[in-house]
């Protein structure tokens, strides 16, 4: 079957035919012949002789060209088989063609994009590129190579981007051989490294650094940097102060490429007059980019060397004019708001973070809702901005003061007690922080105060308010202070108490503390007075209207405590308190479902919170 089918395709059918068709003929000859012959043998014998040889030649004529059709046959069949292989070798000899053309238009397309990377690499291209230093013999023989002390000062230009807690970018940093990949372009003797140099030289905003280090007359070092749009400067010391001037160099090349990041530096490093005498002089040769990360960081500088708000809050709004879409600078605006005792303002200027950045979630990072969230008692996603800036940021963030106290601080007041223990115990930071020791005294005031430790709580917040006296902390936690007051009332310091809320300054939390503190001591109209301060100075945070209606709650006025405890949640919606105490009046007046209703909801905000988990449970057991 195969082989007929192969000599159909090839034509073999149509030779069988003619073969065939001679065949025929030869037949009909033939009996031609035969049937002339004897008609013609009644008549005339010697005709029909004539006419048999006759028809006997055209028998071996047919017989001769039935022979000769065979062999042409056979020809043309081997002609057909040579053409079909060769055909074939044809066809594949194509696909070959066509594969080396799809791969060298892919090659190409790579190199096309290659190169557009490239180009895209140069026009973006904002590293501080290290080149070479030269070096004289006589330190060569010392191992000091210009790769050497290019090496060096790159690693110190390293640490000091390292030590920087920001999240603005940082330029890269390279040596000018790193990534010099040696495939040569034909024809040009270039490698496609010279060719990215090229490219950036022309068309990126890369800042080369180069320089020489050489011995001076008596014996000492002079290290000198220089580079594009940077005045060339010499450090100078002993013979075995390299490292030393080293770390100069990086500083000043660090302070010149990126000024707000700098600024950073020196306020993360505690060096804060340091960032406010650079804030002041680089401002007004620090490019328009640059100007409102050198204002941001220049006021925290000044914060922490104890300048007032009115000090600090122009610098800030100037850098939220310069540039609207800076968050941190609307974090920041909120923080001096709070100090000032405008609560309210505050809390606008979170609302209007949130319309600049197109709603929450939005364009700017959940870590600078923190004071809007601190207002608000926002505290679950307070904490999870927390734990993701320390996650990043070497445990860490990249605030002012380290983000495991500030969990820990989160975690009391979601009454989560082990947690906010753990958190103080593995806290990362700097041991020279303030920030540290102040909150963690804080925190534990906080615990043994819901404790119902008096002793413990006063001492440990009596020690908070010490560490208060530090610009560096009481520039990053306005309002604290009111705090001290309830531990000291527990612990029957009456006098310290009043005291702590004289210092503590217009904040709602004080006012609130003080209405608690007087219903203690049997002053209703008193404590009525200072709970609608706390409403009238901010009316747009929950605080003074949950501490109100616990306190109408305590005295019977159940339906007054429920308006005030529904206003509280209103303004504070994943705050679990006010629903707990929602809860506790629906309890008191026999409405146990909705009670447990309200509880079920404050346990999504205060999953670990003791006292709520057994006020659900009484509740409960009571439908």
């Amino acid at each position: 079957m195969a082989e007929g089918l192969f000599g159909g395709l090839l034509g073999g059918e149509e030779e069988a035919s003619e073969i065939e068709a001679a065949n025929e003929a030869r037949a009909g000859a033939e009996a031609f012949a035969a049937t002339l012959a004897a008609d013609q043998a009644k008549h005339d014998p010697a005709v029909a002789k004539a006419a048999e040889r006759f028809l006997d030649k055209q028998s071996v004529l047919l017989d001769a060209q039935t022979a000769e059709l065979e062999e042409q046959r056979a020809l043309r069949l081997s002609h057909l088989k040579s053409q079909s292989h060769e055909g074939k070798l044809r066809r594949f000899g194509q696909r070959i063609r066509n594969g080396m053309q799809v791969l060298t238009a892919l090659l190409v397309t790579l190199i096309g994009v290659g190169l557009c990377l490239m180009l895209y690499d140069a026009f973006t291209a904002r590293s501080v590129v290290v080149e070479p230093f030269d070096t004289p013999p006589a330190l060569l023989a010392r191992g000091l190579a210009g790769k050497v002390v290019a090496g060096g000062l790159l690693d110190e230009l390293t640490r000091l981007q390292a030590a920087t807690r920001s999240a603005s970018a940082k330029r890269q940093l390279s040596t000018a051989w790193t990534g010099d990949i040696k495939i040569e372009v034909p024809e040009t003797g270039l490698s496609l490294g010279d060719i990215d140099r090229v490219l950036k030289a022309r068309f990126g905003h890369d800042l080369h650094i180069g320089g020489d280090l050489v011995q001076t007359d008596a014996g000492g070092l002079a290290l000198t940097v220089r580079g594009d749009n940077l005045l060339p400067k010499v450090f100078t010391g002993a013979a075995g102060d390299l490292d030393t001037l080293t770390t100069q160099a990086a500083e000043y090349i660090y302070g010149q490429s990126q000024p707000g990041l700098f600024v950073q530096y020196l306020v993360n490093a505690g060096r804060n007059a340091d960032a406010v005498a650079f804030g002041k002089a680089a401002y007004a040769t620090t490019s328009a980019e640059e100007r409102p990360y050198l204002l941001n960081e220049w006021a925290d500088a000044l914060a922490n060397t104890g300048a007032p708000p009115q000090a600090t809050l122009p610098l800030y709004r100037e850098a939220l004019k310069q540039k609207p879409d800076y968050w941190p600078g609307y974090e920041n605006v909120m923080n001096d708001q709070w100090l000032l005792g405008d609560e309210e303002a505050a809390w606008r200027t979170g609302e209007a973070l949130r319309r600049a950045a197109g709603g929450r979630p939005g364009r700017a990072p959940e870590l600078d809702y923190q004071n809007w969230d601190t207002l608000t008692w926002n505290l679950q996603t307070w904490r999870a901005a927390a734990i993701a800036d320390a996650a990043a940021n070497q445990g860490v963030g990249i605030g002012l003061a380290a983000e495991g106290p500030t969990i820990a601080d989160v975690d009391s007041r979601l009454h989560d007690d082990a947690d906010a223990e753990f958190q103080l115990q593995t806290a990362q930071g700097d041991a020279k922080d303030p920030t540290i020791a102040a909150l963690t005294h804080f925190v534990h005031g906080r615990l043994a105060t819901e404790a119902g430790d008096g002793a413990r709580a006063a001492a440990e917040m009596e020690a908070f308010a010490a560490a208060f006296a530090d610009p560096v902390v009481s520039s990053n936690y306005p309002g604290y202070p009111c705090w001290v007051a309830p531990a000291e009332e527990l612990a029957g310091h009456l006098d310290k108490a009043d005291a702590a809320l004289k210092a503590g300054g217009h904040h709602v939390d004080c006012y609130r503390f003080r209405g608690d503190i007087l219903v203690q001591r049997g002053d209703w109209a008193g404590a009525q007075k200072a709970y609608a301060g706390a409403i009238s100075i901010a009316p747009d945070l929950p605080a003074g209207y949950y501490s109100w209606g616990v306190a109408l709650g305590r005295r019977g006025d159940l339906a007054g405590a429920l308006g005030k405890l529904q206003a509280a949640n209103q303004r504070g919606p994943h705050w679990a308190d006010p629903l707990k105490a929602w809860g506790d009046v629906l309890a008191r007046q026999g409405r146990w479902k909705d009670a447990v209703v309200k509880y079920d909801q404050a346990l999504k905000f205060a999953p670990a919170w003791a006292e709520l988990h057994r006020a659900r449970d009484v509740a409960a057991r009571q439908e």
